[in-house]
């Protein structure tokens, strides 16, 4: 695991968005953090979405928040008054996802330009990883000194929610399309497919251990046929591979445009 570990100092206040009710903390290291919880209801895995596809993100040259692990004392819900939070934290001991917070940043605004080659790059990557969450109800953009940041993956890498039952079938995640007819970006599909080589070229099998490295193993859940962390961390790596390598059924295509 590369990303760094930091103790929880002080719990903030919750950012009631979502079902996850992630909250703002400080840690010892002097940052501010949105952390998202291990004890929230969507489990671990939306976890091991966000660090996997905030990796991605990055080696394609996407902005993204940085990260870190957050170890949290339960200790600190006896100073909050909401039993919601206090439920919430006394559930997350232990290691959780801290996403750095960003002072200033604002939500994406559909009405303005983005760089297009980012814009599609960014769709790329959510066709790639299956992010059913970038809806222009809930763009998970923020302009940050006027850069545009994708935030907010967990909704990424569905195939993992069936695995309790096996480990399923790489070449079915590859084959299937992604429907990007309510993406917020949907109209820089162009940009997106004229990308395409390129970026999947910078998704090497090195590039891709290295993102699934970042995983804490205290994140990744046994399934059947992969009772350890390198085996389930062997699972997400066939899936990602077959994707980048199989057809391109799941690019958007132009006619998604608005």
């Amino acid at each position: 695991m590369t990303l760094p570990t930091v103790r929880v100092t002080r719990y903030v206040t919750p950012l009631r968005e979502g079902g996850s009710l992630p909250g703002i903390v400080e840690a010892e290291d002097l940052g501010t953090y949105v952390c998202k919880f291990r004890g929230a209801g969507q489990g671990l895995r939306v976890l091991v979405a966000e660090v996997i596809v905030a990796g991605l993100a990055r080696r394609l040259e996407i902005p993204t928040p940085d990260q870190v692990v957050l170890d949290l004392d339960p200790d600190i819900a006896r100073y909050e008054a909401d039993e919601e939070v206090q439920d919430l934290i006394n559930a997350s001991a232990g290691l959780n996802l801290g996403i750095d917070f960003l002072p200033g940043s604002f939500g994406y605004d559909p009405g303005s330009e983005p760089d297009r080659d980012l814009a599609g790059r960014v769709l790329w990557l959510d066709a790639f990883t299956a992010n059913v969450d970038r809806s222009w109800r809930n763009p998970n953009l923020l302009v940050w000194r006027g850069v545009l940041h994708a935030i907010d993956h967990g909704a990424s890498l569905y195939f993992h929610h069936s695995w309790s039952g096996g480990p399923g079938d790489p070449a079915r995640f590859a084959g299937q399309a992604y429907d990007a007819s309510e993406h917020i970006l949907r109209e820089y599909a162009s940009e997106a497919r004229a990308q395409d080589a390129v970026l999947a070229e910078r998704l090497s099998d090195d590039a891709i251990d290295a993102v699934l490295a970042d995983v804490s193993d205290d994140w990744l859940e046994a399934t059947p046929g992969a009772d350890d962390p390198t085996a389930v961390r062997a699972h997400y790596a066939a899936f990602l591979r077959a994707r980048r390598d199989g057809g391109r059924a799941w690019l958007p295509s132009a006619g998604e445009s608005a």
